[in-house]
């Protein structure tokens, strides 16, 4: 008896699994489908996508190698294969490119298109904050000799805390802009804490002791 009743009860779930297949075979046939034809698009776009990015490294690297000759026409050239790179690139390389352009825009003496740039970077929320406080740096080191100094300032500021990795250079260039505004004792002392500073670097405490031999230590 028990067999019978087995029979039947698996007899029963044919039933059903059939009537379930007639009632919904369409659409599961065509979710699988759809299934395939994501996958397949998906696949597709990934290719894509990484021909693109294997292509702006190509052309940020040929800008680089370009920028290295630091020549007039080899410089302008590299800035308009940089600019291009950031123009349709993912954050990474948009980022190194536009602190690169800046850098040769310097180098030809055009500290407006730069310090766009750098703002640029600094605000863009989805850098790399090292490199956002990177553009920051760089902004207030060109500006402390004709920049505002309020505005110079608060460039520095987060970055001279103790625990910022730039703290030695943004202290630096704080006492630089403390000598421009005749401020002579608290350049005297920030100088002085560099110069016995042993986790700066080598150039920073080199620059302070020869700042401090020239105002008077």
């Amino acid at each position: 008896m028990p067999d019978i009743f087995d029979e039947v009860e698996e007899d029963l779930r044919a039933d059903r699994a059939q009537a379930l297949l007639k009632r919904y075979g369409g659409m599961l046939v065509a979710a699988a489908v759809l299934v395939v034809v994501a996958v397949g698009a998906w696949r597709a776009w990934e290719w894509r996508e990484n021909k693109r990015i294997a292509a702006i490294a190509d052309t940020y690297l040929a800008a680089a190698q370009t920028a290295e000759t630091l020549k007039g026409p080899a410089r302008e050239a590299a800035a308009a294969q940089f600019a291009a790179v950031a123009a349709k690139a993912p954050t990474g390389y948009r980022t190194l490119a536009q602190l690169r352009e800046a850098g040769l825009k310097v180098q030809a003496g055009d500290l407006a298109g730069a310090s766009a740039l750098w703002d640029q970077v600094s605000g863009d929320a989805g850098a790399d904050p090292l490199l956002r406080d990177v553009a920051s740096l760089q902004w207030a080191i060109h500006h402390v000799d004709s920049g505002d100094p309020a505005q110079v300032a608060a460039r520095l500021g987060p970055l001279a805390l103790p625990d910022s990795p730039f703290h030695p250079l943004a202290a630096e260039t704080l006492a630089m802009l403390d000598l421009r505004q005749g401020k002579t004792a608290a350049a005297r002392a920030a100088l002085t804490a560099l110069a016995q500073d042993a986790t700066a670097p080598t150039g920073v405490r080199q620059r302070a002791q020869g700042l401090l031999a020239r105002i008077g230590s």
